[in-house]
């Protein structure tokens, strides 16, 4: 049964978390690729730990038509430019920490060469339209639970930590340091929330707060009016619970806390576990990757469905097959709040993307292109499209064509 009363929680994590630096290490690589060739292929994995910076990974940068000779220079002239884009990324995340400093840990580099395997299904030729760049299963998801259509319990966690970092980088607030993570817990009343009960946040600070010793105490009365400021009013009440750095100190964060791997925050990076995932990470992946760029899509359409008032939910998933261009599947779920039938919608969607292939895809939301390195914080929806290109999944301008479907 439908529950329309219930409560339920989100995290986020900041972008200092080790995780979410390995994230923007690998989508500055992604960018740096894209940036020198459209039509590279690109999936890098990162670990970061004490000091220590490694890539690894599968890269290629052949010009079209270019020779083998030519796409190899290409590829070696990126790889060997990579150094210095990824410290200043680290330098701009704020680490210059004794166990983690953006201009003195060790840097790594094993990407190597994009298997042949994996090419000759994902090319195109003039016999074969281009090939997904691997099997698997995307979701989008879409709520009007917030003007960004996002679940309020992962638009606020990601808010939160957004403020953090902002007032951190101006300087506004010097005892935090990068590392952080918050999750909101709210109270909801036939499908709507309501009330805010409880409020984590762990954030990595300095020894001191001014010329005091920093405690739960002292960081809860330094964050809170930041906290308070980015969530809506009314929601917050006396009840609220606080949790602030609940185990009292923490002062060793980052990558030197704990190591950090590209992709274990897909949950942050997507709905803070109110709609499935298929199990794919975004970051490091260039847009052939149905991972990215077909949960990317699901996203714009679930969107643009919610937008158009032709349900107040939408869930939709697809399915592809290396090397195949077709999706093998494309299924709408509005949870009974809709007002169309699924099935008209998913005759209609993915012809409104050109078929939902993945070229089709990139070109309709024009993915390639270095627009990702934004996109490893905070998460990859809810976002406001930029003039760059990036987060063009988040437009809603299909919106006219879906209300004709009414």
């Amino acid at each position: 049964m439908s529950r329309s009363s219930y409560i339920f929680t989100s995290e986020s994590v900041s972008e200092g978390h080790p995780d979410k630096v390995a994230d923007r290490i690998s989508d500055t690589v992604v960018d740096a690729f894209l940036a020198a060739e459209p039509e590279a292929r690109v999936a890098c994995e990162t670990l970061v730990t004490t000091n220590r910076i490694v890539l690894a990974g599968e890269v290629r940068a052949g010009k079209p038509g270019s020779s083998k000779a030519e796409s190899k220079q290409l590829t070696k002239d990126i790889l060997a430019s990579l150094e210095p884009k990824v410290r200043a990324a680290v330098k701009d995340i704020g680490y210059a920490q004794k166990g983690f400093h953006w201009e003195k840990a060790r840097f790594q580099n094993y990407l190597h060469a994009q298997s042949a395997d994996i090419a000759v299904g994902v090319d195109s030729t003039d016999k074969k339209e281009e090939g997904a760049g691997d099997q698997g299963i995307m979701f989008g998801y879409a709520c009007d639970e917030t003007p960004a259509l996002m679940p309020a319990t992962l638009q606020f966690s990601h808010d939160i930590l957004r403020r953090l970092a902002e007032v951190r980088h101006s300087g506004e607030c010097e005892a935090l340091e990068p590392d952080a993570k918050s999750q909101v817990t709210v109270l909801y009343q036939d499908g709507r929330p309501v009330e805010i009960l409880q409020i984590v946040v762990s954030t990595q600070h300095k020894k001191k707060i001014g010329d005091l010793g920093a405690n739960s105490k002292r960081i809860q009365a330094l964050i809170k009016p930041y906290v308070e400021s980015v969530l809506p009013a009314g929601l917050l009440t006396k009840k609220t619970k606080w949790h602030v750095n609940p185990t009292g100190r923490f002062l060793i964060g980052g990558p030197d806390g704990d190591a950090g791997i590209t992709g274990r925050k897909i949950i942050v990076d997507t709905y803070g576990g109110a709609s499935p995932h298929g199990g794919g990470a975004f970051s490091g992946k260039d847009p052939t990757k149905v991972d990215r760029s077909a949960a990317y899509a699901c996203r714009y359409l679930a969107k643009n469905v919610v937008a158009s008032g032709l349900a107040r939910k939408c869930t939709i998933q697809i399915s592809y097959a290396i090397g195949v261009a077709n999706p093998l599947s494309f299924y709408v779920d509005l949870h009974g709040t809709g007002e169309v039938d699924p099935t008209k919608l998913e005759l209609a969607l993915p012809q409104m993307i050109g078929g939902a292939t993945p070229r089709a895809i990139r070109e309709h939301l024009g993915l390639n292109r270095p627009i990702y390195a934004r996109t490893a914080a905070y998460g990859h929806f809810g976002r406001q499209p930029d003039n760059e290109g990036g987060f063009s999944w988040e437009k809603t301008d299909l919106v006219d064509q879906l209300k004709g479907l009414a």
